[in-house]
């Protein structure tokens, strides 16, 4: 399946520009430190259906979601399992990193994505 043909709720634009330009810190670091300069093309904060995702690789069908403290309530544990249901339905690889992971991990997080897209990238 081709990146263009992924499906996007394109009212979902400000949104996600918005995300992008309030990003959290976590996100900025591993933005700025690791993906925006990785070899192989990362986005931040791409529609993908109706959901807006961290970031996202097309050559490696991977979807990194940093996840903060609200995502540890029942309700959005629930939401979570349904979106990564969805989105690995299109065949897409999710993986999700803890904030704290960025804050005490974040070498290691950097090695696990790098493994999975070298994995994925043939």
């Amino acid at each position: 399946m081709k990146d263009e043909y992924l499906p996007r709720n394109k009212n979902l634009k400000e949104k996600s520009k918005s995300l992008r330009n309030n990003a959290t810190e976590e996100e900025n670091r591993l933005w700025f430190t690791f993906l925006r300069k990785y070899p192989v093309q990362f986005n931040r904060q791409r529609i993908i259906g109706n959901y807006i995702v961290d970031f996202y690789c097309f050559k490696a069908r991977l979807v990194i979601e940093l996840d903060g403290s609200q995502h540890y309530e029942k309700e959005k544990i629930e939401y979570d399992k349904k979106r990564t249901a969805y989105l690995e339905n299109l065949g897409l690889k999710v993986l999700r990193f803890t904030n704290l992971d960025i804050k005490e991990n974040f070498y290691e997080v950097c090695s696990v994505i790098d493994y999975e897209v070298k994995k994925r990238v043939r």
